[in-house]
């Protein structure tokens, strides 16, 4: 898959001591992604907006706020995250995802 006709904030999102970075692509419809590599560990993310997260490749599990079960992924898919919320990861190996923020 590729995107065509965006705009890429060259400036990468750097959390976690490094550990997981991800780049901002700006969509002429006003939409917004971020494109982003996970290494190994534990990580617990807030959100603003809800937004699917489409794991591309790697292996984890992940804990929604309002669950108190473990999804494991190790294939491609994508999960939803409602907005004002937050989510836990444990990540495996390094994972590729693209994030889409959602209105």
């Amino acid at each position: 898959m590729s995107f065509k006709n965006v705009e890429v904030i060259k400036e990468a999102n750097i959390y976690f001591d490094g550990k997981v970075t991800s780049r901002t692509v700006l969509f002429s419809d006003g939409s917004k992604k971020t494109l982003g590599i996970m290494l190994p560990g534990v990580y617990n993310f807030g959100t603003d907006k809800a937004e699917d997260m489409e794991i591309l490749a790697g292996h984890l599990k992940v804990k929604l706020a309002d669950s108190n079960e473990w999804m494991e992924i190790t294939t491609p898919t994508t999960f939803n995250v409602p907005a004002k919320s937050s989510f836990d990861l444990e990540v495996f190996t390094p994972t590729d995802y693209c994030c889409s923020y959602l209105d």
